[in-house]
């Protein structure tokens, strides 16, 4: 009987792992760039964990196992920015990262979210396959260094905005909210 993966909220309970699978993940990134001081593989643990109380996070779950996360904060006029997404690499190709995108982007829609904005670098053509097949579209680059340039991707929410009740069925309507939101 196999396991499904389950996608929830981050918990400080979960750092450790997600640090663990940073660094595994992030590897071939430094390769690729030639750069092992790239910021993901020099976190620490207490700035991991300050990140998970500031804004939301949300890990896969393989049992146990973290097996993806990903992180996003809601910004102001709407915009979302979405990052540090990563997916154990055995894990890697079966639609894990949609599935983490499409559960980030619906969490911070619910907190007022009309726009998302990510960024990889641009030799990361898997990243880059991935953020257009959801919908992302390059908006700008920037030349961090001589071997990096990172692009940055947006795409708008195709979640309607909450219309604001009628007076009387305030109430109701946050009270249905919140049940179809659990």
């Amino acid at each position: 009987m196999g396991m499904s993966v389950t996608i929830s909220a981050a918990t400080d309970l979960d750092a450790e792992q997600i640090l663990k699978l940073q660094y595994l993940c992030y590897q071939g990134e430094a390769e690729l760039y030639g750069d092992y001081s790239i910021a993901p593989l020099t976190q620490t643990l207490a700035e991991l964990r300050a990140e998970l109380g500031a804004g939301c996070v949300l890990v896969a779950r393989l049992g146990d196992e973290v097996v993806g996360s990903v992180r996003g904060a809601a910004g102001p006029g709407g915009t979302a920015v979405i990052s540090g997404m990563i997916v154990h690499p055995r894990m890697q190709r079966h639609g894990l990262g949609g599935r983490l995108l499409a559960a980030v982007e619906a969490r911070l829609a619910e907190e007022g979210a009309t726009r998302y904005r990510l960024a990889t670098g641009h030799r990361n053509e898997g990243n880059l396959r991935l953020y257009r097949k959801w919908g992302y579209a390059q908006v700008a680059t920037e030349q961090v260094t001589r071997k990096l340039t990172l692009v940055t991707l947006e795409k708008e929410s195709e979640r309607e905005p909450e219309r604001a009740a009628p007076s009387g069925d305030r109430e109701d309507a946050a009270g249905a909210a919140l049940a179809t939101s659990r």
